[in-house]
C-alpha cells in the first residue's frame, strides 16, 4: 500500500469519526448532556477530514510498470503533454485525474486452439499463399506501450489498442506478407525470411500508433485437409520414388563389384599365363644350354654317353642278357689289344 492510498484511508477514518462526534453531540444535547467543546472539536475534526481528503485527492502514486496519463479540466487541451513518471505525484484534486497505462509487455495470441488464443474459439489467421494454397497461421504479438507516447495511445486508442489495433493489424500484416510466398516457402525454406518481413513491417506500423514491437512469434501453419491429404500423398510418392532409386543405386554397386572380381580374375589369369610362359622360356633356355654343355662334352669324349647309359641303370641288375640278334642302343666300345712289348 503506497502513501495515498494511506492517506486516502486515514481521510475516510477521519470522516467517520466527525460523523460519530455529531451524533454523539446531537444525542447529548437531547438528554440535557451537552459536550464540553463539542463545537470545537467537530470543527477541528471535520478541517483535518477536509485537508487530508484534499492531500489524498491529490496525491497519486505510479508504479515503476506504469505511466500516467492526467486529464485536466484546466489545461487548455484537457490534458498534460507530459505522462507522470514512477513515483509519488500531485494532481488538482477534483480537476484533475490519472489514467494509468502499463508500459510492460504484453502478449496477444491468436491461435486455432480455444484455450490459447485472447478471443475464444478458432482466432488463427487464415491466408493464401502466392500459388493460391490457403493455410492457417497461429501468431503472437509481442508488444509494449512506448512510455513516451502514452499521451498519443490514451487520445488515439485508450485502453482499447490490444484489441481494436494489435489484432487487425497484426492479420492484415500476416496476410499480405504469406501473398507474397509458396506454400512450400512458407513451412520450409523462406520462414524465417517471412518472419522477418512480417516483424518489420508491424513494428514501423505499431510505432506509427505509439506501441513498441518486442518481438512476433510464429507459432505453426497448418493446412487445409484437402491440401494435408495432397501433401501427404506426394511424400508417400518420393519416399517409393526415392527407395527405387536406392534400389537402382545398389544393383549397380552390384554391378560394379562383380565387374571388379571378374576383371581382378582376368587380371591375374593374365599374370599366371606370363609367369608360366616366362618360366618356360627361361627353362628352355636352361634345357638348350645344358644341351650346348652335353654336345661339348660328347665330343671331346664320345665313349661318355656309355658311361652315362650304364650309370641310368637299376643299381640292382648284375647282368644283362640279350637276343641274339638284338643289337645294343649304343654300340659298346671295343676293346683294344694291347701291344706287346718287344723284348
Amino acid at each position: 500500500m503506497n502513501i495515498a492510498n494511506l492517506l486516502q484511508g486515514f481521510a475516510s477514518l477521519l470522516w467517520i469519526v466527525l460523523v460519530g462526534l455529531m451524533i454523539l453531540a446531537i444525542v447529548r444535547a437531547a438528554q440535557n448532556r451537552p459536550m464540553r467543546k463539542a463545537g470545537t472539536t467537530i470543527l477541528i475534526t471535520a478541517a483535518l477530514a477536509i485537508v487530508s481528503s484534499l492531500v489524498a485527492a491529490g496525491l497519486v502514486f505510479i508504479e515503476p510498470q506504469e505511466r500516467g496519463v492526467v486529464i485536466s479540466a484546466l489545461a487548455p487541451k484537457g490534458y498534460r503533454d507530459q505522462a507522470l513518471e514512477p513515483g509519488l505525484r500531485w494532481v488538482i484534486p477534483f480537476v484533475e485525474y490519472v489514467v494509468r497505462y502499463p508500459i510492460s509487455n504484453q502478449t496477444y495470441t491468436m491461435s486455432k486452439v480455444a484455450s490459447e488464443g485472447e478471443i475464444s474459439g478458432d482466432d488463427s489467421i487464415a491466408a493464401r499463399t502466392a500459388d493460391g494454397q490457403e493455410i492457417f497461421v497461429d501468431a503472437s504479438v509481442i508488444f509494449a506501450v512506448d512510455p513516451s507516447k502514452v499521451v498519443q495511445v490514451h487520445i488515439k486508442w485508450q485502453d482499447r489498442y490490444a484489441r481494436d489495433l494489435v489484432r487487425p493489424l497484426a492479420r492484415g500484416v500476416v496476410r499480405d506478407a504469406v501473398s507474397q510466398y509458396g506454400v512450400e516457402q512458407v513451412v520450409s525454406s523462406k520462414r524465417f525470411e517471412l518472419v522477418d518481413r512480417i516483424r518489420a513491417t508491424l513494428a514501423q506500423k505499431l510505432e506509427e500508433n505509439g506501441l513498441v514491437l518486442v518481438d512476433f512469434v510464429l507459432r505453426n501453419v497448418t493446412f487445409s485437409p484437402e491440401y494435408a491429404a495432397s501433401v501427404e500423398q506426394k511424400q508417400i510418392a518420393e519416399q517409393q520414388a526415392q527407395q527405387a532409386r536406392f534400389i537402382v543405386e545398389q544393383k549397380k554397386q552390384e554391378a560394379e563389384q562383380a565387374r571388379q572380381v571378374a576383371q581382378g580374375k582376368a587380371d591375374a589369369a593374365v599374370i599366371e599365363a606370363k609367369g608360366q610362359a616366362e618360366a618356360r622360356i627361361i627353362q628352355a633356355r636352361a634345357e638348350a644350354e645344358a644341351l650346348k654343355v652335353i654336345a661339348e662334352a660328347l665330343r671331346e669324349d664320345p665313349e661318355l654317353l656309355n658311361y652315362l647309359y650304364v650309370t641310368k641303370l637299376s643299381p640292382n641288375i648284375q647282368a644283362l642278357l640279350l637276343p641274339n640278334n638284338a643289337p645294343f642302343i649304343l654300340p659298346l666300345p671295343t676293346p683294344q689289344p694291347q701291344a706287346t712289348p718287344t723284348p
